[in-house]
This record gives structure tokens, sequence and C-alpha cells, in this order.
């Protein structure tokens, strides 16, 4: 072996002549890499919640209180009987997204203080999506101003 060189493992030897340089290969403009599918993306959700009517003061504390614990979120607007919350989450697909989402008003209740409502609706849409639906004009709204505001 000469000197500098690292042995070679049995059986897994290189194909490659001793000295001889390893060829690089690059990717020409254009072409294109597909992620593979198990990776995590963005997914922009839209929770809105209802029930009976809370103080106004309270409901409001209560939603800061869960946009401090979990910073991920976008934006809540909320009534005395409804809120709404947005938010950018992580998630393989659309099913984990969607089951994180549907699990976030329950989990939070009770540390943040949130009004005993029911979740009434749901949705989960990809990043490409939401910003087709910005660039045509529909869909929902830039989430700004971000933070706790009333409806």
């Amino acid at each position: 072996m000469r000197p500098g060189t690292a042995p070679r493992s049995a059986g897994g030897g290189s194909s490659r002549a001793a000295g001889e340089e390893r060829a690089l290969t690059s990717v020409a403009a254009g072409d294109r890499f597909d992620q593979p599918e198990d990776l995590p993306r963005l997914w922009h959700v839209t929770l809105s919640v209802s029930g009976k009517e809370a103080p106004l003061k309270d409901v409001r504390r209560s939603l800061e209180q869960l946009a401090h614990d979990h910073p991920f979120l976008l934006t809540s607007r909320y009534a005395n009987d409804h809120a709404e919350i947005r938010y950018w989450e992580e998630a393989r697909d659309l099913h984990d997204a969607a089951a994180v989402a549907l699990r976030l008003w329950g989990e939070h209740r009770q540390s943040a203080g949130l009004p005993p409502w029911e979740i009434v609706g749901l949705e989960v849409i990809d990043r490409e999506t939401y910003h087709q639906r910005l660039a045509e004009g529909y869909g929902p709204l830039p989430a700004t101003p971000v933070g706790v505001h009333p409806f």
C-alpha cells in the first residue's frame, strides 16, 4: 500500500485503478431535483372554532397565550363566540398536518385558558396552492397583520 492511501475493505473495493481520479458529474441547468416524498413540507392551516359566548377580553387573552406558547401561529381573529387561527405547519403530508391541527385547540384549552368551543372548520392546503390562490386573487389573504385581532 502506498503511503497516504487508506486501506480498502474486503469485498467492498473500488472499481477504479490505483491513482485514478474519480470523474465529477453535474446536473444540467433546468434539470429538476425531486425531493423524496417523506420529507416534511409546509402546509397552511386555518382552524375555525365556535361555541357559547365568552368575554372578549378573555378570548383575546387566551389566544395571545396560545400564540406566546406556540410562536408558529401567524394570526388569530376572534369574536365572543368564534375564532379563526391561521398558521404554517411542517408535516410529511396533509394527513399529519390535519391531525396536528385537530388536536391543537383541545390540547391547549387548559394551558392557554381557551374557551370550551368546538372545531367547526379546518382547511389545510400546501404552500404551492396557498401562493397560487394569492396570485390569482382569491383564497385567504396573507396573514397580516400578524397577531391576535378582533373580526
